[in-house]
């Protein structure tokens, strides 16, 4: 499976998350080469895409990476982001000088972090850190990483635990080739795109039309649609009891929308 990141990261734990730990993974330097990647039947099954965080929101230019692809949802993962400090075995935390992470887990570690007088210094992914820090053999340099990472790369969490907000969660989604994809039997999830005409009320009367037939709206992601002044296409998490409940929805709210895609039909995650 295509993930963003390395060995190591909090996408590779999201992939054996949902597939177990014996999953080929294939990384990628960004999202773009992901969805690429995932989407090529000679180079992966599919992949594995983070799209949103409980703390800082939807990861938006991913929606239109999907909205452009040949992939459809198939499942789901939510993941506790843990981060931890690795050091080589044996090094003892007076010994650490410096701190290497992704720039975002360093935020994410800064109360901690800032009860040491250590150098901080940035990098593109926090596996990548610790894979680093194998390399150089460097008593003064710590990485702050996943404990997958600490495992591939056979180095100590020296502090577990050490973010901040201690709940802590991103959802990543598993995707697949329209093609290739299978509507999994429990299916009671759905991510859809669709846009109203805009007129006045059009978009209250297609909440209306969800809610009263029984649909949990779980999530709605506005998206500016591009070449318009201010207009707006939505992105719609739906979950439901039955298929049958989200296809009486979906021909109610035929007349009221002016363009719609189902991303895919899936099982929804548990946290």
């Amino acid at each position: 499976m295509a993930i963003q990141g390395y060995e190591g990261s909090f996408h590779h734990m999201a992939a054996t998350e949902y597939f177990g730990k014996n999953v080929a993974v294939i990384a990628c330097a960004t999202f773009k080469d992901l969805v690429k990647i995932a989407g090529t039947k000679k180079e992966s099954n599919g992949g594995i895409m983070a799209i949103e965080n409980s703390i800082v929101g939807s990861i938006l230019p991913n929606y239109g990476l999907l909205q452009k692809s040949n992939l459809q949802i198939t499942g789901e993962v939510y993941l506790p982001v843990k981060q931890h400090l690795l050091v080589d075995p044996g090094v003892r935390l007076e010994d650490i000088k410096e701190v290497h992470s992704h720039p975002m887990a360093i935020q994410q570690c800064l109360e901690f972090l800032e009860k040491h007088n250590w150098k901080l210094v940035e990098t593109e992914d926090t596996a990548l850190s610790a894979q680093m820090l194998v390399l150089q053999h460097k008593k003064a340099i710590a990485a702050i990483a996943s404990s997958l990472a600490a495992e591939l790369y056979e180095l100590d969490i020296i502090v577990p635990n050490i973010q901040t907000q201690k709940n802590n969660y991103t959802r990543f989604l598993v995707v697949e080739r329209t093609e290739d994809a299978t509507e999994a039997a429990d299916a009671n999830k759905a991510t859809v795109h669709f846009a109203t005409d805009h007129t006045k009320g059009s978009l209250a009367t297609v909440l209306t039309i969800i809610a009263d037939n029984g649909i949990n709206l779980s999530k709605l992601q506005s998206m500016p649609i591009a070449g318009t002044n201010f207009k707006y296409s939505f992105y719609a998490d739906m979950e439901f009891n039955n298929l049958n409940e989200l296809n009486k929805v979906l021909k109610l709210l035929k007349p009221h929308i002016d363009m719609f895609k189902n991303f895919g039909i899936y099982k929804n995650g548990n946290i």
